[in-house]
């Protein structure tokens, strides 16, 4: 442990352009997950930055109305954080244009991450960063759009495609070359998608990579003790945490309090963890809707009840809530004192298993091909 502290006294703040984020912590942004409502409960338990469901640059600029309904942020919500996907330079520019021109965000994140196969197989998401000049391209179209503004443009990718294709010190080089003010690796490759273990040490040689910009990394986060191990390992300058806050926004507070070098609190009981999740219930019904919100809940609540004496009958009743006073009269029947169970830590969220990675005919034939490769543009927002 001793290396622990002083680790921390001297890890310096993280500062995105004009933002400085602290803790340095960062929420990752997940389809379906990280709206308005998740968000401002994470942002209740501690400062950092957060950032919105990804959408498409195309969906943006065609004024998708999913789409447009999904950047909403909260009136207190700052820096608005907004995390866009794309392939083309232009149509990036023409996104960041508009967020620029309609005062929709104040940072904006670049997603090259994304391991789907219907992604990869169009040459997007984490297939993209192998053309090193197209993405290169992307980049600084992006960051000149912004510029005017003083928007600060970020970076996520992932090691690479395979591990016979790491594109990820490229990534980074090049992003920094072309304006990027903080990049963030999640330390697996697309192959990998999410499972297995993420590999830190690629964050470690990022950091020597690239010295201008602070370097985040992201993987294998469950708990506030993970941050701190990955600073210490590794050098990064801040921390990206995606499945480790799912059913537990309260790891916000415990990060906090960890990057301070305070004690970690005590888990939630059970009866603080029901009032949470009927606070994420209601923010949900004021994003969408009572009928929408309380179903779209469903997916949190496995989560939320992960280790606590639940017995099955309850758990399904949980997992097919479609009203609040449904939800009610079920929180009513747990058991209010029941402490925080020891299962409920550990890694939680999708792990499936590592898969082919689809890519375009030809697509590794040449790197420097800066081509935008057809019909990897159409997909909708929301992952």
């Amino acid at each position: 442990m001793g290396g622990m502290s002083t680790a921390l006294q001297t890890t310096k703040s993280l500062r995105i352009g004009p933002y400085e984020v602290d803790p340095p912590v960062v929420l990752a942004p997940m389809a379906g997950i990280t709206n308005v409502a998740f968000r401002r409960l994470c942002r209740q338990y501690g400062a950092g930055l957060y950032v919105c469901e990804m959408v498409t640059a195309r969906a943006l600029v065609e004024r998708d109305a999913t789409t447009l309904h999904m950047i909403t942020f909260d009136r207190d919500e700052h820096p608005r954080s907004m995390q866009l996907y794309g392939v083309d330079p232009v149509t990036m520019g023409k996104a960041v244009k508009m967020i620029v021109d309609e005062n929709l965000a104040d940072h904006v994140d670049m997603n090259f991450g994304c391991p789907v196969p219907k992604v990869t197989r169009k040459g997007g998401g984490a297939a993209l960063p192998y053309k090193r000049r197209l993405f290169g391209e992307i980049v600084r179209a992006a960051v000149k759009a912004a510029e005017p503004a003083g928007i600060p443009v970020t970076v996520k990718f992932r090691i690479g495609i395979t591990d016979e294709h790491l594109t990820y010190l490229d990534a980074g080089r090049i992003a920094e070359a072309e304006g990027a003010r903080s990049v963030a690796l999640h330390a697996r490759t697309a192959a990998q998608r999410y499972s297995g273990q993420a590999d830190w040490s690629a964050i470690a040689r990022l950091k020597e990579a690239v010295t201008g910009i602070p370097v985040l990394g992201n993987g294998d986060i469950f708990s506030a003790q993970d941050a701190l191990r990955m600073v210490d390992e590794t050098g990064c300058d801040g921390v990206v945490v995606g499945r480790g806050c799912l059913g537990r926004p309260w790891l916000f507070r415990d990060l906090q309090a960890a990057f301070a070098g305070m004690p970690i609190p005590e888990g939630p009981s059970l009866g603080e963890v029901s009032d949470i999740l009927r606070t994420h219930a209601e923010l949900l019904t004021e994003h969408y809707g009572e009928d929408k919100g309380v179903r779209d809940l469903r997916k949190h609540m496995a989560w939320y009840l992960r280790g606590f004496p639940v017995g099955g009958d309850l758990r399904r009743s949980f997992a097919m809530v479609s009203t609040l006073s449904e939800l009610d009269d079920l929180i009513g029947q747990l058991d209010h004192d029941a402490p925080y169970p020891s299962e409920a830590e550990g890694p939680r969220g999708r792990q499936g298993s590592p898969a082919k990675v689809v890519l375009p005919e030809g697509w590794l034939d040449d790197p420097e091909d800066a081509t935008v490769p057809m019909g990897a543009e159409v997909m909708h927002s929301g992952g």
